[in-house]
C-alpha cells in the first residue's frame, strides 16, 4: 500500500487540517501519517486558540515517520513559525522526501496574514523550492507573485512569476472567483486549465486542505501531476456535491461521500 504524510495543524472539529488530510488520503487509497505543527481549538464558526508544537518535537515526529514507514508523498499545510518552517525543510532534505505538495496556507479566512515577514522569507527560500507543486488560492497567489489577479490572464502571469521564483509547478486555484471554479496548472511554460462549475454549497471548510491532500495521495500512487490534479478536483467536487450540513457556520466537506455506512 502506498503511503502519504501530512505536516499541518490539527483541527479539533475535523473539517480541515490534519483530520481532513487523513480522511482524504484514506478515501483516495493511501495509508496516511501525520506530523502536527500546531493544535487549534476551532469549529465551523471560528478559531479560539492555537498552540504551536516545539521545533524539537516536530523533529521527533518527522524522524519517527521517515525512519520507519517512508512516505511516498508529503503534503504540507499550516505552518507559520520560522523555526518550524526551517525544521521541516531540513528534515525533507535529510530524508530525500519526494512528491511534496505545499498548500500555501498564508492567511485566515478573514484575510489576516498568518506569517511574520521573517517567517515568510524562510517559507519562500527554504520550503517552496522543495515542492513538486504548490497550490495557492488567488489571495495567496497575489502575495507570492506580487501580482493583482483580476482574471485568467493575471492567473497565468502570477503562475509564471511563482514558477520562476520557486522552480516548482504551480496550481492557482480559481475558487475565489465569483462565477467559476477553474484552476490553472503551470509547469515550465505549459499551462493546463482544469475547468469546473461552481458548486453552490456554503459548507466548504477545509477545501484547500482536501484538494492538496488528494493531489498528494494520487502522486503517491504513481499518477502524473496532471492526472493527480484532475482526480483530486473530481474528489473535491464529489465531497462538496454531497451537501453535508454540520455546524452553525461554514461546515466541512463530506470526505467519505463514497463510503456507505451500515443501515
Amino acid at each position: 500500500m502506498r503511503t502519504a504524510l501530512t505536516i499541518a495543524g490539527s483541527d479539533c472539529s475535523g473539517g480541515a487540517g490534519i483530520q481532513a488530510d487523513i480522511k482524504t488520503m484514506l478515501c483516495n487509497g493511501v495509508y496516511a501519517m501525520s506530523a502536527v505543527t500546531a493544535l487549534t481549538a476551532q469549529n465551523t464558526v471560528g478559531i479560539t486558540g492555537v498552540m504551536e508544537v516545539s521545533r524539537e518535537f516536530l523533529d521527533q515526529q518527522l524522524t519517527a515517520v521517515f525512519t520507519d514507514i517512508y512516505p511516498d508523498a508529503v503534503k504540507i499545510g499550516m505552518v507559520a513559525a520560522g523555526g518550524l518552517i526551517d525544521k521541516i525543510a531540513e528534515k525533507l532534505e535529510q530524508y530525500h522526501a519526494r512528491n511534496i505538495v505545499v498548500d500555501t496556507v498564508m492567511a485566515s479566512s478573514s484575510g489576516r496574514r498568518l506569517f511574520e515577514e521573517e517567517a515568510l522569507l524562510l517559507y519562500e527560500e527554504r520550503l517552496l523550492p522543495l515542492a513538486a507543486v504548490i497550490t495557492p488560492n488567488i489571495p495567496e497567489a497575489e502575495i507570492l507573485s506580487g501580482i493583482s489577479i483580476q482574471g485568467e490572464d493575471d492567473m497565468v502571469r502570477a503562475a509564471q512569476k511563482m514558477f520562476q521564483k520557486y522552480r516548482c509547478a504551480v496550481l492557482v486555484k480559481g475558487g475565489h472567483q465569483t462565477d467559476t471554479a477553474d484552476d490553472l496548472l503551470y509547469v515550465d511554460g505549459a499551462c493546463r486549465w482544469f475547468r469546473g462549475e461552481r458548486i453552490q454549497n456554503p459548507n466548504a471548510h477545509g477545501t484547500g486542505c482536501t484538494l492538496s491532500s488528494a493531489i498528494a495521495a494520487n502522486l503517491a500512487k504513481g499518477f502524473s501531476l496532471q492526472q493527480a490534479v484532475e482526480r483530486a478536483k473530481q474528489y473535491v467536487s464529489g465531497a462538496l456535491s454531497s451537501m453535508l450540513d454540520l455546524g452553525a457556520g461554514s461546515g466541512p466537506l463530506n470526505h467519505g461521500y463514497k463510503i456507505g455506512g451500515d443501515a
